[in-house]
């Protein structure tokens, strides 16, 4: 390294710490894609300026929408994907993007799943039926899954090595909004004390129509609900997203949940039918807690790192009870009846990006892996491939989908498992090389499917598969 005269120690001592920072992610960065032959720099290029005018098209100033038309609000989860994207090219603008979601947090700390910034006619169910058509409302009352802390210790890690002042105090402004999050999925969502939350939706796992939720759904009846219109399927293909069934399923439970009170969330948990122990919201939310744990040290919060203690401790006990023996894979637990899932779903691999696995677990769960990937021609499909129920282009029934892609292959590097994850990166890049920013992505042919130019699949790839942002934070 070059040596810098300085006039002071501090600022020597910064100048050597910035270096190395850089440094540190370039290296993390070239042995988590390795050469990537067969991309050559001309399409990585190419790539990279459509995902920057992805985002920028998709940007309705300050919160960035998923997708025009289909998606034209602002998004928990995809906000925080969509943050990490913009970092590479307009820091400031991806610390906005966190803090226009949690400028819509409710007084008992909730981030809801949607944000209704804009008003607009080309979503449903929209404002007027999570509220009224006399009074709309200002977001949805159900949640996703909180990786909001998992992208602001990314957003601290990234700014900080080239402007450490201001990373801290993005981080100061947002780290006691985010672990009041926390603490309402404890208080609201484990009223048991278990470790682990429930999610009474199943759009709160941002995996909608996921196999794991089949079963629960056919266990209560459907009411007599208002006659709707879908707005979807004017934007994508009837077959591509959830079926009428699902759709009268997730709106029971929507005009249930408004006839408490407004989603008032004392009585949420305990009126629902559909209670899950789902895997990704909760891998979600334990590696949040790891992450907010950094931030707290860093800050010097020392009460608030005691606390998150107490979740991460707990939640990996309870963890355990989610392992599958027999199939090797970890399941969703029906809380309203005790029983795992019987499917089998891409989120059985979050717990390795959570942290909690054994070194016997992540073995069984590469093994799995594998087998899944032997059966397709992109990984990772978001259902067992080899299951009835398995369906390559229907949403979250089997496509591929990049999020998870990132979560999966974080966890697998942390593991050991290096030249898996390699593989994953590999067919990530391959089939937005080949299909362009879709939404998801067909394992068996790699085709597009869902909405087009979608802003988290351009994000990831610049700040995961073309970036230094997401690096692997264990």
């Amino acid at each position: 390294m070059m040596r810098i005269r300085a006039r002071s120690y501090d600022v020597r001592l910064e100048i050597f710490r910035v270096v190395a920072c850089l440094s540190t992610l370039q290296t993390i960065f070239v042995s988590s894609l390795g050469d990537y032959d067969e991309l050559n720099s001309t399409s990585r290029q190419l790539i990279h300026r459509q995902s920057i005018e992805v985002l920028k098209q998709n940007d309705y100033g300050g919160y960035t929408v998923p997708a025009l038309g289909l998606y034209p609000f602002q998004w928990n989860w995809d906000a925080g994907f969509v943050a990490a994207g913009w970092a590479v090219f307009e820091v400031e603008r991806a610390w906005e993007e966190m803090e226009t979601l949690f400028s819509g947090q409710w007084e008992d700390g909730m981030i809801p799943s949607i944000l209704f910034w804009k008003p607009s006619d080309t979503y449903f169910p929209g404002p007027e039926i999570w509220g009224t058509k006399e009074n709309p409302s200002n977001s949805t009352g159900i949640t996703q899954p909180p990786i909001a802390g998992v992208i602001v210790r990314h957003l601290y890690d990234y700014t900080a090595c080239t402007n450490r002042r201001l990373a801290r105090q993005k981080a100061l402004n947002l780290f006691p909004k985010i672990l009041e999050y926390h603490r309402w999925w404890y208080k609201a969502r484990d009223p048991f004390n278990t470790g682990l939350v429930a999610i009474i939706h199943p759009w709160e796992s941002g995996m909608d129509n996921s196999p794991a939720w089949d079963d629960a759904l056919k266990a209560f009846p459907v009411d007599d609900i208002p006659p709707y219109e879908r707005q979807d399927l004017k934007h994508v293909n009837a077959s591509m997203r959830p079926s009428k069934d699902t759709y009268d399923h997730y709106l029971t439970l929507l005009y249930r949940f408004k006839a408490a009170n407004y989603y008032d969330p004392k009585k949420l948990y305990w009126i629902s039918p559909f209670r899950m122990t789902d895997l990704c919201t909760n891998s979600v939310l334990y590696r949040a807690n790891r992450d907010m744990r950094f931030l707290a040290r860093m800050l010097g919060k020392k009460e608030e790192v005691r606390e998150i203690n107490t979740w991460l401790t707990k939640g990996k006990e309870r963890f355990q009870l989610l392992w599958d023996m027999d199939s090797g894979l970890f399941k969703c637990e029906n809380q309203l009846t005790g029983k795992l899932s019987s499917a089998g779903i891409s989120g059985a691999f979050l717990p390795l990006f959570a942290g909690v696995v054994s070194r016997d677990q992540a073995a069984a769960l590469a093994s799995n892996l594998k087998l899944w990937m032997d059966e397709v021609k992109y990984g990772v499909p978001s259902a067992d491939p080899s299951d009835s129920v398995f369906d390559p282009i229907r949403y979250w029934s089997g496509p591929l989908w990049i999020n998870i892609n990132w979560m999966i292959s974080s966890g697998l590097r942390h593991y050991g498992y290096s030249e898996l994850a390699k593989k994953i990166e590999m067919h990530s890049m391959t089939v937005i090389s080949e299909s362009g920013l879709r939404e998801y992505f067909n394992p068996r042919t790699g085709e597009g499917a869902g909405g087009e130019s979608f802003s988290w699949t351009a994000a990831l790839y610049l700040g995961w598969l073309d970036g230094k942002v997401l690096y692997n934070s264990f």
